[in-house]
């Protein structure tokens, strides 16, 4: 298997979608590191999972109705241990800083329910001034979005995330006329002959998310190429 992606970094032992969730995933030697992102409502890009901040942080509402500055006031790591006290909410710009161009990057854009108007021209953007624009999957849910990269930087990879049984997705790609690199679907629908059909339509698969080495070995055995996990530590060497 050729990748392991740090799901929200090493978010089993660290507060996830956090610089030091994402330190310790690289400190571990992942070479793979998979974050969200969110619009602020003054148009900055953050990495959370969640659309609001009541479950990770001290502090409560919706990204999409709050500044920059009001989000980094609030306590990202306390929820997880009292070790992280004092941790905050990171930008995507300060993630592009802290990670080598060698380490391959999946940014999901969190777009539903809630959708950032105009967030794709803004990751692209940022993508360009860092440089950040061969070793990058841009992955969602919403996969209008993905188009919409599409249509701005038509060479970023692209990444289609599942969490329904569709049939045939890799035939809805093609309709959706999608270049997409990759499917993301959802760990438990995954079989041999799913695994055969990507491959076949040229499409890298990366299920979500193995955290138990008996389905890793499993996914091993279909030739599945890589997974998404909370502890990149245990499938690491």
């Amino acid at each position: 298997m050729d990748t392991i992606f740090a799901h929200r970094g090493a978010s089993f032992e660290a507060p996830e979608n956090t610089i030091p969730a994402f330190q310790l995933a690289l400190q571990q030697g992942c070479k793979a590191i998979e974050l969200d992102v969110h619009l602020t409502i003054d148009q900055e890009i953050v990495v959370c999972h969640d659309d609001h901040i009541d479950r990770t942080t001290d502090g409560t509402g919706l990204i999409k109705e709050q500044t920059l500055n009001a989000l980094k006031q609030r306590d990202a790591g306390s929820w997880f241990s009292s070790e992280y006290k004092g941790t905050r909410i990171p930008t995507l710009a300060e993630i592009l800083a802290l990670i080598d161009k060698d380490v391959l990057l999946n940014i999901e854009i969190k777009n539903i329910p809630y959708f950032h108007k105009g967030i794709e021209q803004k990751l692209v953007s940022l993508l360009e001034r860092y440089g950040f624009e061969d070793n990058i999957i841009i992955s969602s849910f919403d996969h209008q979005a993905l188009k919409t990269v599409q249509n701005i930087k038509p060479s970023l990879k692209k990444g289609v995330l599942l969490k329904n049984y569709l049939i045939s997705p890799w035939e809805y790609i093609q309709r959706c006329d999608l270049d997409a690199y990759s499917i993301h679907p959802l760990y438990t629908f995954i079989d041999q002959a799913f695994v055969q059909d990507c491959h076949q339509a040229g499409l890298k698969i990366y299920p979500y998310t193995v955290d138990d080495r008996k389905t890793y070995q499993h996914f091993e055995t279909l030739g599945v190429d890589g997974i998404f996990t909370n502890i990149p530590s245990r499938f690491m060497g």
